[in-house]
């Protein structure tokens, strides 16, 4: 396949609650952990690496964090090979926050730049609706361990 545009994933929830809090979720993986991933090496700063795991996969991915602009944006490289993820922050009326995050700079040909870039939107509408839950909701949905379930061929 030939791509004339190059695909990006794009994801976005509106979370009712206020824009430090929902950006402290995505920086502190005391908070992360009760959506997305199982384990980090340490919290989200600019200039320091870090690594993510999924334990239930055992699957893991080193983050870099390129720049960090406190309740706006967090943009960073991950996965292998690196693909650029940015997240913005929106402060909305009534303590609430936009929430959104693109993915972009996926590798391959264009079919698997493609797979990549549907791939990350479907995981990252997950991560977001999962942070909305234990955001709004103090709920642990289990998301993002139960996509996968062992006993299900993965495609």
């Amino acid at each position: 396949m030939e791509l004339n545009q190059a695909p990006i994933a794009e994801a976005g929830m509106l979370i009712r609650r206020p824009v430090a809090e929902v950006f402290e979720a995505i920086v502190d993986p005391a908070i992360t952990t009760k959506f997305w991933f199982t384990h980090s090496s340490g919290r989200l700063d600019g200039g320091k690496p870090v690594q993510w795991e999924w334990r239930m996969y055992g699957a893991s991915t080193k983050v870099e964090v390129g720049e960090i602009v406190p309740n706006e944006k967090i943009a960073m490289l991950w996965s292998e090979p690196p693909t650029i993820v940015v997240w913005t922050f929106t402060q909305m009326p009534g303590d609430a926050t936009f929430l959104e995050v693109r993915n972009f700079g996926f590798a391959g040909s264009g079919d698997e730049q493609s797979k990549q870039a549907i791939d990350s939107t479907g995981g990252f509408t997950l991560v977001l609706a999962g942070a909305k839950a234990w955001l709004e909701q103090g709920l642990t949905l289990g998301l993002i361990g139960d996509r996968h379930p062992k006993g299900i061929p993965a495609e």
